[in-house]
């Protein structure tokens, strides 16, 4: 897994919505966000970048929310805090890296940078 890295004085992209699929439609292994069915390269490049950008920056949200939610289960103040070997179990992560994805998560906190 990757290292988590802030990026505090970077701004945030804003990638294109990801639309959902229907049921039926992603049900469909060959079905994906219906490029599948672009014939002009260019606009497939465009729609395949856009979602790329958007899964990306999905990815970093979702982990900074991981990290916040890390700092607050091993918070010394919490009564049921957990261990960093506690939080890497339940994230399936390495108990180094839940240590880090702690010290993330309170650096969020701390900088009110926190997932909105």
């Amino acid at each position: 897994m990757a290292e988590p890295t802030p990026r505090r004085n970077e701004p945030r992209l804003r990638p294109a919505p990801l639309l959902f699929e229907p049921a039926e439609a992603s049900a469909d292994p060959e079905h994906f966000f219906d490029l599948e069915s672009i014939d002009d390269p260019r606009v497939l490049l465009e729609r395949a970048t856009e979602l790329t950008q958007a899964f990306r920056a999905a990815a970093d949200r979702a982990m900074e929310y991981q990290a916040t939610a890390a700092a607050q289960l091993a918070d010394p103040r919490r009564f049921d805090r957990l261990t960093a070997a506690d939080i890497a179990e339940r994230a399936e992560w390495t108990e180094d890296y839940a240590k880090k994805m702690v010290e993330f998560g309170r650096d969020l906190l701390r900088g009110g940078d926190t997932p909105d």
